[in-house]
């Protein structure tokens, strides 16, 4: 990669397939398993066109905030670029918000929540 800055980035969804990184990034991710405390995971229907066709599936996991503690959500922590990460933000559908969250392993990292 270059010297431009880099961001960790969460992903509990179709960020990890390797169809979607080469698309939206030009490369595969690297990335470390981790989890996201105080969320849990659903299902949202995905209509956009260019979105279907990278990720090949018409629904999409989603995660929203939990009353329980004890609930979190599986995935990757990406080390990403900032292009890569404007990258993410035009994959991602109007349901979704990037919000930063601290992870697990107590790292801080960029997520696509409910919007």
């Amino acid at each position: 990669m270059s010297a431009d800055s880099h961001v960790l980035l969460f992903s509990y969804g179709t960020l990890q397939l390797e169809s979607v990184q080469l698309e939206s990034f030009g490369r595969l991710l690297d990335g470390d398993e981790d989890a996201m405390p105080g969320y849990r995971r659903q299902m949202v229907e995905i209509t956009d066109p260019e979105v279907l066709r990278k990720s090949g599936q018409r629904f999409h996991p989603i995660v929203v905030s939990s009353d329980n503690p004890a609930d979190e959500v599986s995935g990757k922590v990406f080390r990403v670029t900032d292009a890569e990460l404007a990258a993410a933000d035009r994959y991602e559908v109007s349901d979704y918000k990037r919000v930063a969250v601290r992870l697990k392993s107590g790292r801080q990292a960029w997520v696509y929540i409910q919007a």
